[in-house]
């Protein structure tokens, strides 16, 4: 096999991953309890679009999965929406709002309009997992009517820093060496750049942070499960020992936890 073909390859299995895991979790009998940071930072996301004087016609929520922004709008502010979403089983979860909303299976990554076709556009914690996310952003561009407006909050900076670092001294201690556990995220100052270069104009750029807390590192990661938010990585390992585990748990307890008390996400 070439290195295109590879390359393309591992890509398709990156988003075939991310699907069945937003699938498993969308079908959890106790889903809604992992609701709460999609649901906390939809609302800051509708906060933005009420923060604008006019009324959109026509928008698009990309991977809005379980509507978390459009159940905090009215059709009076958005008079149609489009929601799409890279797992059917979270499109089929529906939300209390008043909005005519038409549900599209779709990749993020690949998005099925025409050019000049929205007013608005939103996402939502969704596009920290986009291979190309200078050719997402282009995307969006093109799919926005020339006065459309763009609104997005996505997973950056130093998220789950507590647990990469509790990760990555366990297994340098217990193995000698680490692999990637926990995704890369994008620095607020590329973003502005990446913005920049996709033709976006009139930009800002905000950081908000969300604060999270945890009494122990197992239930981080049973949460980021539920949240269908586990590392996907390509070259990730895909089970950790038992004893790089729990001094993984020591070490997050030990520096992050103060008198036991939570650490933030």
């Amino acid at each position: 096999m070439d290195r295109l073909g590879l390359g393309l390859q591992v890509l398709q299995t990156y988003r075939e991953m991310k699907k069945r895991q937003k699938n498993w979790a969308a079908v959890l009998q106790d889903g809604h309890q992992y609701d709460y940071l999609r649901d906390e930072v939809g609302s800051r996301v509708a906060d933005r679009v009420y923060d604008i004087a006019r009324t959109f016609p026509l928008a698009l929520d990309i991977g809005g999965g379980k509507s978390h922004i459009a159940e905090h709008l009215t059709k009076n502010v958005v008079e149609r929406l489009f929601l799409t979403d890279i797992s059917q089983q979270t499109l089929k979860v529906q939300r209390q709002s008043d909005i005519p909303t038409q549900r599209v299976l779709a990749d993020e990554e690949f998005l099925p309009f025409r050019e000049n076709t929205f007013d608005l556009v939103l996402s939502s914690l969704t596009l920290h997992w986009i291979n190309d996310l200078p050719g997402g952003l282009r995307q969006i561009h093109q799919v926005l009517k020339p006065d459309g407006v763009f609104i997005g909050a996505m997973v950056g900076g130093e998220t789950l820093y507590e647990l990469r670092c509790s990760l990555q001294l366990a297994e340098m201690e217990r193995e000698g060496g680490f692999s990637p556990h926990v995704s890369p995220y994008t620095a607020v100052t590329d973003l502005g750049n990446l913005l920049g270069q996709a033709g976006f104009t009139m930009l800002t750029v905000d950081i908000d942070d969300v604060q999270v807390y945890y009494p122990g590192i197992m239930e981080v990661m049973t949460d980021l499960q539920g949240m269908g938010e586990s590392n996907c990585a390509w070259n990730r390992r895909s089970m950790l020992h038992r004893d790089t585990m729990l001094a993984a748990a020591a070490i997050y307890k030990g520096q992050y936890c103060m008198s036991c008390g939570p650490s933030a996400l």
